[in-house]
């Protein structure tokens, strides 16, 4: 695959892209939350999270090119979440968003 190397296969249902993008994401509460998103898929994603995430929690994250997404917290430990995504991206919007991503990935800080 060109953009990037896929995360192994450890159960789920599709492999993800290895990505280290910083995202804001909005809680339901009305929290603005930042994420650190380190993998993703065009179903959902995994990000580090300092803030306190649970099981089902719902919030809605702002991607490149996609804008932003509903997505519901399907688990959370030690400062990680797995997210899926309310819809999935289309494959054409998905690669268009990675490759954004892994552009400001190669950025310096």
């Amino acid at each position: 695959m060109p953009f990037g190397k896929l995360a192994q296969t450890d159960g789920r249902r599709e492999d993800r892209d290895e990505v280290h993008y910083r995202a804001r994401a909005t809680h339901a509460d009305g929290r603005t939350l930042p994420l650190l998103i380190v993998n993703i898929s065009p179903n959902g994603f995994m990000a580090r999270c300092e803030s306190e995430m649970a099981e089902g929690d719902t919030l809605r994250i702002a991607l490149p090119g996609v804008g932003t997404q509903p997505a519901e917290v399907r688990w959370a430990l030690g400062g990680r979440i797995g997210c899926q995504l309310d819809r999935p991206i289309r494959l054409a919007d998905y690669y268009e968003l990675l490759a954004t991503m892994m552009q400001i990935d190669r950025k310096p800080l």
